[in-house]
């Protein structure tokens, strides 16, 4: 059967059965986008050869098919949800100040390893491998942490700082790397003049929530306009098709976007607004891209590598350093029962592995070999970092102060 025919509804079934698998009581729980990865790994070119990222039909000169078409859509879905979720506020005060001190240490160390790593011949764009290496998954085990009360302590709001930190300065670090088009100062330039745009477009998103533009924005939610969900997609590509064309990513403005809706997004309306572009995007776009890139991964060449086949242990023990080498400035804030747990959650990687190791065999010169062992090491991450911080965490009795709720943390949800 050819599933090049029918690229949508191809998409739409591996997302529904891969949102059912995850569901399942496993003993290891493997997220909806580890199963969208498989899925898309079974139908690619490389195994059953199902279906083809490249398609039939011409776009400006050039072949596209539906699937990277529709992937790319999905890619700036998935960083648009990513500024979105961003809570900075949340965690301001000690927690972000550590988090991005963390983040500077996690930075050289993993730029240390990639340069050490350019030993192998062909391991190349060590600054996307560092980026790669400096990310963690937030979004994958936030529910497990928020089902086990653990959001409101000083542990999980240190956690999610760290989290938000390796979400949030990977990607505007990885737009600075890849924006080549101009010299040095006129990139500081146009990041300087796309920050105004971003910072004026959320005092208008904000004047927005003028009590007449409110009424009208509620009323419309619930009609069959759906204006809010119009103006966030317009917003959402205006702004990646913009700072595409002045030679930033095209995911920095998505992510931009994310952050902007965020200030018009609280409240009871906002929350409705919020499930609404939740399910377009985790319900329709992103999962193009992670079948996408399923396909795209090599997996039967990659496995008749011994070589390469090393590492993937390597890199998964490189996200546990990298990412867990910064609790040495943790050591009197949380209990000594809480570090281990601590960095097996920060090395947790796989969203922004997938999306930054594609944007480096896209722009970077990144091998597609170091791209598979990096994106399998972060699937291995996910399923069992997350596991192991939780049967851990269960084990020790955490102290008063660290399970106590976070002041900070408190605060800021009560305020909402």
């Amino acid at each position: 059967m050819d599933l090049n025919a029918y690229p949508i509804l191809t998409v739409l079934i591996i997302a529904a059965i891969s949102s059912m698998l995850a569901e399942l009581p496993l003993p290891l729980r493997v997220p909806i986008v580890v199963w969208e990865m498989i899925f898309g790994i079974v139908i690619g070119p490389h195994l059953l050869g199902l279906a083809q990222p490249i398609g039939r039909f011409e776009m400006l000169g050039h072949r596209v098919g539906t699937y990277t078409l529709l992937g790319e859509r999905g890619l700036a879905a998935l960083f648009f949800m990513a500024g979105l979720d961003l809570d900075l506020k949340r965690v301001q005060g000690r927690p972000l100040e550590l988090a991005v001190a963390g983040w500077v240490i996690s930075l050289g160390l993993g730029l240390s390893a990639a340069l050490m790593l350019r030993v192998l011949p062909f391991v190349h764009a060590p600054l996307m491998i560092t980026l790669a290496l400096t990310t963690t998954a937030l979004g994958t085990f936030m529910p497990a942490l928020h089902d086990a009360g653990m959001l409101e302590t000083k542990f999980g709001t240190h956690v999610l700082a760290a989290g938000a930190v390796g979400e949030f300065l990977p990607i505007i670090s990885a737009s600075l790397v890849l924006t080549r088009e101009f010299p040095a100062w006129q990139e500081v330039v146009l990041m300087l003049g796309f920050v105004a745009l971003a910072t004026g477009s959320a005092a208008i998103a904000l004047g927005f929530r003028e009590p007449r533009v409110l009424k009208l924005l509620a009323r419309t939610m619930h009609s069959s306009s759906q204006l809010p969900v119009l103006l966030t997609l317009v917003i959402l590509f205006s702004l990646a098709v913009l700072s595409e064309k002045i030679g930033l990513e095209s995911v920095l403005g998505a992510f931009s976007a994310g952050m902007i809706l965020r200030f018009a997004t609280v409240g009871e309306q906002g929350a409705i607004f919020r499930e609404k572009i939740e399910a377009l995007c985790f319900g329709f776009l992103i999962p193009f891209f992670f079948v996408l890139s399923g396909m795209k991964l090599d997996v039967g060449a990659f496995l008749h590598s011994t070589k390469a086949m090393l590492l993937i242990p390597m890199f998964l023990t490189l996200y546990l350093l990298v990412r867990g080498a910064p609790l040495v400035l943790y050591r009197k804030d949380l209990a000594k029962g809480e570090w281990l747990p601590f960095a097996l959650y920060s090395g947790t990687a796989l969203p922004l592995v997938v999306a930054i190791t594609d944007i480096g065999v896209a722009s970077a010169g990144m091998s597609a070999e170091i791209a598979t062992a990096m994106v399998g090491a972060a699937v291995l991450s996910v399923l069992l970092f997350p596991a192991i911080a939780q049967a851990l965490l269960s084990r020790n009795t955490p102290t008063a102060a660290s399970s106590a709720p976070f002041p900070q943390a408190a605060a800021n949800t009560s305020g909402e």
